[in-house]
């Protein structure tokens, strides 16, 4: 009896010993998932910390971002403030705080610069060499000059050459007079002073500095195209410095007199056309304008254009080329004034004339951005890019040469100050 109670006890003993590995191992499993459990936070932890570090990543960069557009933007205000026709007696400290902001962008920040006026080219492009300049503006003269008074350009080489042509011409031509140099353009005066530290005088500083140098005869010959409001202008300031001179004379601009209306020319426009179209023909290898129209080849002179009653100048020019002859040769403006004078009516001129290949040239005293961006340049309201995208051309070129460059236009200039001085 003893014995079974023993048996049954193993056995009984047994069974506990299973039940127990059983919990034991049940349990095992149960640890087993808690530690997957708890290991599924750990998990995300690590995975939120990326996260977290990409968007702190995104926010550096995005503040970044912003401090750039924030110092260009600041820079382009500068710009803008400058960019004005007025000057004041703050204008200069204003231009050399522009420049000074400027050099410290860095080369990504440059790019950004965007306003109403600025862009990255107001500093950032090349335009030649400023130093090949002469601003004209030393002291110490003689009681005789000459003020040659132009609408005036940023771009360097095009100053250098063009205006500085037209100067060079007349001083060679007048040895016992000064020729000295005024703009009447304040806001291309506070770009180079701006960009190149050059200072040229406006109309008022110029008068200001022959009075102050002694200056008795005072002969003013305007580089301007015609009697526009320009001329209008510079007249206007002039006057007022009259007594205090022995004597002043205003010369007359290229194109003399405006006349009545279009049918009214002279003898400086004809001047002008044939010299501006011979120029035009060698340049584009030819022996003449009718061997030109003979290769299916025009020319289109970029005048500005004006709203100014003087705008008859463009059509008065279109009269006289019609009476040379010059059938292949087209005058155009910037601003489509008077109306005939649009790019999109030029190309019209031109398609029904039947020429397939066309010479765009600038009809202005200098090649400055009008003709370099307007006329020649890669934007899609440019002539060059309308005429390549009327789709009806086979050749299109262009020569960026200003009037100033042409000698016989020099020679104009100078017949205009000898019909003056005395």
């Amino acid at each position: 009896m003893k014995r079974r109670k023993i048996v049954k006890g193993k056995k009984t003993i047994a069974c506990w010993m299973a039940a127990a590995l059983s919990i034991a191992v049940l349990s095992g499993c149960g640890g087993s998932q808690a530690n997957k459990a708890g290991d599924e936070p750990k998990a995300k932890t690590q995975q939120e910390s990326s996260e977290a570090s990409e968007a702190a990543e995104k926010m550096t960069s995005e503040a970044g971002k912003t401090a750039d557009q924030a110092a260009a933007d600041e820079v382009a205000k500068m710009i803008d403030a400058i960019y004005v026709q007025e000057w004041t007696e703050q204008t200069e400290a204003r231009c050399k705080e522009a420049k000074e902001a400027w050099d410290a962008l860095t080369p990504e920040q440059k790019e950004l610069v965007e306003g109403h006026f600025a862009d990255p080219d107001y500093f950032g492009r090349d335009t030649g060499d400023a130093a090949a300049d002469n601003p004209l503006n030393q002291d110490n003269i003689g009681e005789n000059e000459i003020l040659v008074v132009s609408f005036g350009t940023s771009f360097n080489d095009s100053r250098a050459e063009d205006i500085g042509g037209i100067e060079r011409a007349i001083q060679n031509a007048y040895p016992d007079w000064s020729v000295r140099r005024a703009f009447t353009a304040q806001i291309i005066i506070n770009h180079i002073l701006a960009r190149d530290g050059i200072a040229i005088d406006n109309m008022e500083q110029a008068m200001e500095r022959a009075v102050k140098n002694g200056v008795k005869h005072l002969v003013i010959q305007p580089t301007h195209l015609m009697h526009g409001a320009e001329y209008d202008e510079l007249s206007k300031t002039a006057e007022r410095y009259r007594p205090q001179f022995e004597s002043m004379k205003i010369a007359e601009p290229l194109l003399g007199e405006v006349g009545a209306d279009a049918n009214e020319i002279n003898e400086d426009k004809e001047a002008v056309v044939k010299a501006l179209t011979a120029e035009a023909v060698r340049e584009a290898g030819y022996e003449s304008p009718e061997a030109a129209a003979e290769d299916g080849m025009a020319f289109v002179m970029m005048g500005h254009g004006t709203a100014h009653v003087a705008k008859v100048s463009y059509s008065q020019l279109q009269k006289q080329i019609d009476q040379l002859g010059y059938r292949n040769v087209f005058i155009g403006t910037v601003e489509g004034e008077p109306e005939d004078t649009a790019c999109d009516v030029v190309i019209e001129k031109v398609k029904k004339a039947g020429y397939r290949s066309v010479t765009l040239r600038p009809c202005m005293v200098v090649a400055g951005d009008h003709a370099n961006n307007d006329m020649a340049g890669e934007e899609e309201d440019s002539w060059l890019s309308q005429f390549r995208a009327d789709g009806s051309f086979d050749r299109i070129e262009t020569q960026i040469k200003g009037l100033g460059n042409v000698k016989a236009i020099q020679m104009i200039y100078v017949d205009h100050v000898g019909a003056v001085v005395q």
